[in-house]
């Protein structure tokens, strides 16, 4: 419906090259890409940070699982040696 033909294309491209210029075309393609590359850094570095995180919760886990054996360990050490002193 809305289709563009190839000669409609270069007849766009002729007027955008008119009225900014091949330099100023070429800086705001550098300005864009850095833009995108920015954007790719800062997805990757969060990605990276859930990834730290998730990591440390999982050492928080474990160290209150390891802490609930001792606690249950102590516990039944304590209720043996009651046992044996009654």
């Amino acid at each position: 419906m809305f289709g563009i033909s190839p000669m409609q294309l270069i007849i766009i491209l002729v007027i955008v090259v008119l009225l900014f210029g091949t330099k100023k075309l070429r800086n705001m393609g550098g300005d864009l890409g850095s833009a995108v590359k920015g954007f790719k850094k800062a997805i990757s570095d969060e990605d990276k940070d859930k990834d730290a995180d998730f990591k440390a919760d999982e050492k928080v886990e474990d160290n209150s699982q390891d802490n609930d054996k001792t606690v249950h360990q102590n516990v039944k050490s304590e209720s043996d040696t009651k046992a044996k002193s009654e």
